[in-house]
């Protein structure tokens, strides 16, 4: 049995990403931080299609909660190894700078950017060890390009991006590869607030993506088939921007 953790999983493209996981025979550990109702969907799903997987609860962007989560699970599974880690919790707090305060800043800072180097920094040892790994983080079209009212958010993504690129060259000779996808406008509950008839006519494809669409990135980078590709950024944003 191969395993993979995916942080957010509980809903939207975090769902998408574990169902597809699941699919590839992977037993997927679901992160998710408060919503346990919406998580225990996601593995009920992943059970419904053959799959298998457990709810794993913790705050990722609280350095002692993850350590203690990840070091029982791996205590308590001393013969398993998480060989693909998908980083895809976030969140955000829109203001324009002038009016942003100092908690929307630093809780999309900690959540987005902080949570990303204390939940890769604890299952990195274990790819290190068995010298093979498969690290996604998933950012967004606004670290790559910024997006007005998003600083904090923007920020954060940006702060992956250049991460996921510097940690691909630590760890690349030890058969592990770090990639990053960025989606663009994704229908998600990210988006249910956003103007989809003003902004689709801004997107070549005319249309909102969907979670599935960019779970398959996800699950074609967590493959063996690819190895060659690492410190890569894929955007999938329907030829917004690139």
């Amino acid at each position: 049995m191969k395993y993979a953790l995916v942080t957010g999983g509980s809903r939207g493209i975090g769902r998408a990403i574990s169902l597809e996981l699941a699919a590839m025979g992977y037993y997927v550990l679901v992160n998710y931080l408060s919503n346990a109702e919406e998580a225990g969907k996601t593995l009920t799903e992943i059970r419904q299609h053959g799959g298998d997987g457990e709810l794993l609860p913790f705050d990722v962007g609280d350095k002692d909660q993850v350590q203690q989560q990840l070091s029982r699970w791996t205590d308590n599974n001393p013969e398993k190894h998480i060989e693909v880690l998908v980083n895809n919790a976030g969140i955000r707090k829109d203001a324009l700078m002038v009016w942003m305060e100092d908690i929307q800043w630093s809780e999309v800072i900690r959540t987005n950017l902080d949570s990303f180097f204390l939940v890769t920094r604890t299952v990195l040892n274990g790819m290190l060890q068995k010298r093979y790994g498969r690290i996604i983080n998933v950012v967004s079209l606004s670290g790559l390009k910024g997006h007005a009212g998003q600083t904090n958010y923007s920020a954060a993504k940006a702060g992956v991006i250049g991460a996921t690129k510097a940690l691909a060259q630590e760890v690349g000779r030890h058969g592990i590869t770090v990639n990053a996808v960025a989606p663009g406008f994704i229908h998600t509950d990210m988006t249910e607030g956003l103007n989809e008839k003003e902004l689709k006519i801004l997107i070549p494809v005319r249309r909102f993506g969907l979670p599935e669409e960019v779970a398959f990135a996800v699950g074609f980078l967590a493959s063996p088939r690819a190895s060659y590709i690492t410190a890569e950024v894929l955007s999938i944003n329907g030829g917004l921007y690139s």
